[in-house]
């Protein structure tokens, strides 16, 4: 049983009633419903005003922080349940959270549902598969697979939450060999809209499969996803850093070199523009610099052959390339950890002519006033290009590209910031189409949420959601539906 954890500006309770909340904190309905929940569920209600709300109701982008009437915990996929049907009863939306990547700020009344203790980490090294609960980081995920010489299908910032990013495809540092990461998901459990849990895979429930894998979490909370193991050990692999002054040589030979890479090879450039900070080398603070990061999958000797054309483009400031345990995977792009707020712009290109570089170049490049704080590419194709054995959600797989604006969001520089990645998102639309993932530039806009979906897929996503939450209870269902709207208006 839990209790409503104490608000530090109410009156001091006495021993004798101090799992029982102050009556003038139960003056309204939803405060008497919040006051019932506490005492059905193996979680905690996290009010108000109180350090743990702030902790938890804060997302990893501050700039999407909102102000849900209480916080719950949950301790289980009951607690779950619980939680949907009191927003149900309350008219509120359901958010949900566990590290507050990908937040979006609702403008609805809503009952934040923090899945932070569902911790579970279960490796099968037989059968190479794990189980993981909603809580968990993909570090925690790496380091336990590697104990049995395995590896898992990680992003390239292992400190975000592995369900988040499964739901939303997952695209890995080393995904053109292995494909995106829902297309190794083995089994979801998951509580709909409806209040109902549900165990979800390719024969159960097989249209909540579909949707879960790139539907993101239109279709309710999941609790714990099952997914398969790498056989892999180790990889070749790191990050070349050069200066800003040689952004155009890098960025033309990067493009023609990665045209023709196997899909042993994964890569991605940024232009980089990082502020003074304790955080950053020295080499890279307070200057323009382009990353080349590569990782290979194979025999290091061929990769050290692979790459050897970039490391002769200009002379190296940082970083270097070797073998790495796959559990280091999140060195190849090295991430920032700590919240921030930021900005996110992201597209999908088709293809990456000369003149798209050079659109890029001349709003990116050293000599150009661009605010961002990183502008990257990220090559697709290869195993991403290829529809699973089970059809998802995940759409664009022909893309060639995907490139991402990430940009303070704070004053002075935060009009600057939305200004210039708009603009450089309409310079680059006669490649991109509109279209992107559903892992970058996490929106609430409709029109946003309708490009990252063909309209088939949308369409049905917006159905299912309607089938599995007819009272819309699911924040994230809404941008989906008034997406689908969109088609047909």
């Amino acid at each position: 049983m839990s209790t409503l954890a104490p608000d530090p500006a109410a009156p001091e309770r006495t021993a004798l009633d101090r799992t029982v909340p102050d009556r003038t904190a139960l003056a309204t309905a939803l405060d008497r419903g919040l006051a019932d929940l506490a005492g059905r569920i193996g979680g905690e209600i996290l009010l108000p005003g109180s350090d743990a709300y702030a902790a938890t109701a804060t997302p990893w982008n501050v700039t999407a922080a909102s102000a849900p009437v209480a916080v719950v915990a949950v301790a289980d996929a009951a607690d779950v349940a619980a939680a949907i049907r009191f927003a149900d009863v309350h008219d509120l939306d359901v958010v949900v959270q566990a590290t507050g990547h990908g937040a979006v700020a609702y403008s609805r009344p809503s009952l934040l549902v923090h899945t932070g203790r569902l911790d579970e980490v279960t490796i099968d090294p037989v059968r190479r598969t794990a189980r993981v609960g909603a809580g968990v980081r993909w570090q925690r995920v790496l380091d336990a697979a590697a104990q049995h010489g395995l590896g898992a299908l990680a992003g390239s910032a292992p400190h975000v939450g592995v369900v988040g990013y499964l739901t939303g495809g997952g695209l890995s540092p080393v995904a053109r060999t292995f494909g995106y990461g829902s297309d190794l998901v083995t089994a979801f459990d998951v509580v709909t809209g409806d209040g109902e849990p549900r165990r979800v895979t390719a024969t159960q429930n097989p249209a909540l499969f579909w949707a879960l894998r790139g539907g993101k979490g239109a279709l309710g909370v999941v609790t714990a996803v099952e997914f398969a193991l790498l056989d892999v050990a180790e990889l070749f692999g790191g990050c070349l850093y050069f200066d800003g002054t040689h952004a155009d040589r890098v960025v033309s030979a990067w493009k023609t070199w990665s045209a023709g890479l196997p899909e042993q090879a994964t890569t991605s450039l940024a232009v980089l523009r990082l502020p003074p900070s304790p955080a950053v080398p020295p080499p890279l603070a307070g200057r323009c610099t382009v990353a080349v990061r590569f990782a290979w999958v194979g025999d290091s000797a061929d990769g050290e052959r692979i790459v050897d054309p970039i490391r002769g483009l200009a002379p190296v400031i940082l970083g270097g390339l070797g073998v790495l345990p796959f559990h280091a995977l999140g060195m190849i792009h090295a991430d920032p950890v700590d919240p921030m707020p930021v900005h996110e712009r992201a597209a999908l290109l088709r293809d990456l002519p000369d003149t798209a570089v050079q659109t890029l170049l001349r709003l990116t490049g050293p000599d150009s006033a661009c605010p961002q704080v990183i502008v990257e590419l990220r090559l697709l194709g290869g195993a991403l290009g290829r529809e699973p054995r089970e059809p998802s959600a995940v759409c664009h797989r022909d893309a060639a590209y995907s490139l991402l604006t990430i940009g303070v969001a704070a004053p002075p520089i935060v009009e600057a910031t939305v200004g210039h990645a708009a603009g450089l998102m309409a310079a680059m639309r006669p490649w991109t189409d509109g279209r992107s993932a559903p892992n970058f530039e996490a929106s609430a806009d409709p029109a946003v949420v309708a490009g990252k979906y063909d309209p088939a897929v949308l369409t049905r996503l917006a159905t299912l959601t309607a089938g599995y939450d007819p009272n819309a209870r699911i924040a994230a269902s809404h941008p989906v539906r008034a997406a689908a709207g969109l088609l047909h208006s």
